[in-house]
């Protein structure tokens, strides 16, 4: 299938404003737009809103993924899609201090099972599959600047019917692990900081109401496979230099190389557990080689299915 012309510019513009490589384009053509087509096939047949989970590890570009598949979805097939993150459901500042202070000093920093609104993430969900019709949804927006819950003022207005949701997150469809695979720390911080495995099972029994609440909701999982998990670092640490060019200024908000790492090792249990074993359950694998590029795409037919 060829993409239009006024599907083209718009992408190429939309490529320009994030300052992606022009040879993204390739990856959209190649790529993306089969993964669009599967997805306007499987629409047809559930014939109401599909809903699309897709996981990817920190930097590996999942946000950017969703994003061009939402505007290939609306502007070359017609069809009201649009892209949400687990992110915007964290609980708010107050309550992850709570957190902290309550369960363990490690839940001060945003982003394991545990520190999301599980109840407004799956009523938000509920609520976009009804809207129309009369029906309106506000999609929650998170404030990574001021690390908070946007205000309700700002949260994006949804009124008209959903197609296709492509539904977003680091953790989505983890596997949740056992207690004997809890007990050896598998980095310094959960050494260091975590002796006793509180943090760590808090999260994974989190894990377990993700996956009743959220997860069980979708009707096929995409997996943006990365080489190996050291890459994260990089590809993470790539994003910092980016932030801080854009700000223009050195260091105020921006983490230092050691700072990454601690953070990055939040994420390293879950992010290992779901390439260990996501490439196996998902619908659909893209996998990225060390230049952070597609390398191939997996569609596994058999478990495309329509729940």
């Amino acid at each position: 299938m060829k993409i239009s012309d006024d599907t083209t510019a718009l992408l190429q513009a939309e490529i320009q404003r994030q300052a992606l490589p022009e040879q993204f384009m390739h990856s959209i053509v190649h790529w993306l737009l089969p993964i669009a087509g599967q997805l306007r096939t499987l629409h047809e047949k559930k014939g109401s809103m599909l809903l699309v989970s897709f996981n990817g590890s920190q930097g590996s570009g999942k946000s950017t993924q969703t994003r061009f598949l939402a505007l290939l979805l609306k502007h070359q097939f017609g069809l009201n899609a649009i892209d949400v993150s687990i992110d915007d459901f964290y609980l708010t500042r107050a309550q992850r201090q709570q957190l902290a202070q309550d369960i363990h000093p490690l839940f001060s920093t945003r982003g394991v099972p545990g520190t999301h609104d599980v109840q407004l993430a799956r009523a938000t969900l509920d609520c976009l599959r009804e809207t129309g019709a009369g029906k309106h949804c506000k999609l929650p927006r998170f404030d990574k600047a001021i690390d908070d819950r946007a205000a309700p003022s700002q949260w994006t207005h949804i009124d008209a019917p959903i197609d296709i949701l492509l539904f977003e997150g680091w953790c989505n469809h983890a596997p949740v692990q056992s207690e004997l695979q809890l007990i050896p720390p598998i980095n310094d911080l959960e050494k260091n900081e975590d002796s006793e495995r509180v943090w760590r099972t808090y999260a994974n029994d989190a894990l377990k109401d993700y996956h009743e609440q959220l997860f069980s909701q979708a009707d096929l999982l995409i997996y943006l496979q990365i080489p190996y998990f050291e890459i994260v670092y990089e590809w993470r640490g790539l994003q910092e230099k980016k932030l801080a060019d854009t700000r223009g200024e050195t260091g105020k908000a921006v983490m230092n190389e050691s700072e990454l790492r601690r953070f990055i090792q939040h994420y390293e249990r879950i992010t290992r557990a779901c390439l260990a074993k996501l490439p196996q359950q998902a619908q659909i694998v893209v996998e990225l080689d060390s230049d952070h590029q597609i390398q191939a795409i997996r569609f596994n037919e058999s478990s495309v299915t329509i729940v």
